[in-house]
């Protein structure tokens, strides 16, 4: 083992080192003041290689949708880098980033809500176009009907609007839109968690059929263990604020190294009977502690059933395993 940063290779799209998103905690009454900080992120680092699908899983507010934030600079950073194709964006205003936001597009959660209710189809589709000056009207419609046939729609739905159209078909819209510019990266927060089993499958095909086809890179945010199984190259898993396992998807699933990873995996429902009948639990005590106020230590520690001496009192560092696994655990310390 030897400890390194993630995201040296050449092939790194995107690339964030100790990503850090701090929200400010007001008091005083008439004069209010700074009187502590929520740490959303903590010292957060990872990367893209062109053309693959980078997951980040955990509980609901452990920070994986601020993270998705702020690389996409929707977010203000409180510290640490965020690197796209080589460039130190971390910084740019709203002109240097423009020709980025062309590159890093986003697909969100609720489809009812991520479209606007006053516009046909074809005009939501076409708004990137026309918000970046790209081709002339007749181009604009002809790029729209041929992105809804890529997504599975026919191009004469582009005058309904969108409560004509199911969850399914809405998050096909979504997509169509986010890939008007032909991005690079597309950020994915909780893309299927607002769809139907059934309709998460079809939506989650077409996103790997479509990056097969144009060498779409993911950044794919989720709380559903399933859903990133069966997309993922590389996973992350996260708890309050911080990194705790990388790897391989494979190798994350059949042998997750950290006490929280296993907890998660061991509380994911089979569809097997067997398998669920057989399936081992670990129990977690109590819930997780306020981002505003983590303990110390390691902050996995107060429900961790293999907590030990060094984990109340120092934080472990992410400890690498080739250019994609890693834990940050006391259980397995950096080896000379």
């Amino acid at each position: 083992m030897n400890l390194q940063r993630p995201g040296q290779g050449d092939g790194d799209l995107l690339r964030v080192e100790d990503l850090s998103v701090h929200f400010p905690v007001m008091g005083g009454g008439l004069l209010p003041r700074r009187i502590g900080s929520v740490q959303a992120v903590d010292g957060v680092s990872f990367s893209i290689r062109r053309g693959e699908t980078f997951s980040i899983v955990g509980e609901s507010g452990c920070g994986k949708s601020t993270t998705a934030m702020a690389v996409l600079r929707m977010q203000a950073v409180t510290s640490g880098r965020i690197w796209f194709d080589g460039q130190d964006i971390t910084t740019w205003g709203p002109d240097a980033m423009r020709p980025v936001r062309r590159r890093i597009q986003t697909i969100f959660q609720d489809p009812y809500a991520s479209l606007n209710p006053r516009m046909k189809v074809g005009a939501i589709i076409a708004e990137p176009l026309e918000v970046h000056r790209v081709g002339d009207a007749d181009a604009r419609h002809r790029r729209t009907a041929d992105l809804m046939k890529l997504v599975g729609l026919l191009p004469d739905m582009a005058e309904r609007y969108p409560h004509e159209f199911s969850g399914g078909q809405r998050q096909r819209i979504s997509i169509a839109r986010a890939l008007a510019l032909e991005p690079d990266l597309v950020v994915c927060d909780e893309a299927v968690s607002a769809l139907d089993v059934s309709i998460q499958a079809q939506i989650l095909n077409l996103l790997m059929e479509l990056q097969e086809r144009l060498g779409l890179a993911y950044l794919f945010i989720s709380h559903d263990l399933s859903v990133v199984r069966h997309i993922s190259d590389r996973i992350a898993v996260m708890y309050l604020g911080r990194i705790v396992e990388t790897g391989r998807r494979d190798e994350l699933f059949s042998a997750p190294r950290h006490p929280y990873t296993q907890a998660l995996l061991a509380s994911a429902p089979s569809a097997d009977p067997a398998l669920e009948a057989a399936r081992s639990s670990v129990a977690l005590a109590g819930e997780p502690p306020s981002p505003r106020n983590p303990p110390p230590g390691c902050r996995f520690h107060p429900r961790c059933p293999a907590a030990f001496g060094p984990c109340s009192s120092r934080s472990p560092s992410l400890v690498f395993e080739g250019d994609s696994a890693a834990v940050a655990c006391h259980l397995f310390p950096p080896q000379a």
